[in-house]
């Protein structure tokens, strides 16, 4: 045994131990999963389309065929997507804003 080996044990000792103390942290939450929070800008609603659901999900079936027909990672495609998500946002509203039936 040399000079120094008996450092080099206590070393290895105390790595073992903090990885073993990283692992128990992890176990116990710390980096484990956690509710989703609102992140970005809020949705804003496009008011200029129209407010009945029938409509929007014409206009969002439409937008899907403009979507599918354009090609890939295109600014037509891209403009698509955009449009679908506004339609969207405009039926989560509309949605909202309708008072659930009763009985």
């Amino acid at each position: 045994m040399g000079k120094h080996d008996k450092d080099r044990d206590k070393d290895r000792k105390r790595m073992k131990q903090s990885q073993r103390d990283a692992k128990a942290t992890d176990k116990a939450g710390a980096a484990g999963h956690h509710a989703a929070k609102a992140h970005g800008q809020p949705a804003r609603v496009d008011s200029s389309l129209p407010s009945s659901r029938d409509e929007l999900l014409a206009l969002h079936a439409a937008a899907r065929r403009r979507r599918a027909a354009a090609p890939y990672n295109t600014p037509e495609h891209h403009a698509a997507i955009d449009e679908i998500g506004r339609i969207e946002v405009r039926i989560a509203d509309v949605e909202q804003a309708t008072t659930p039936p009763r009985g």
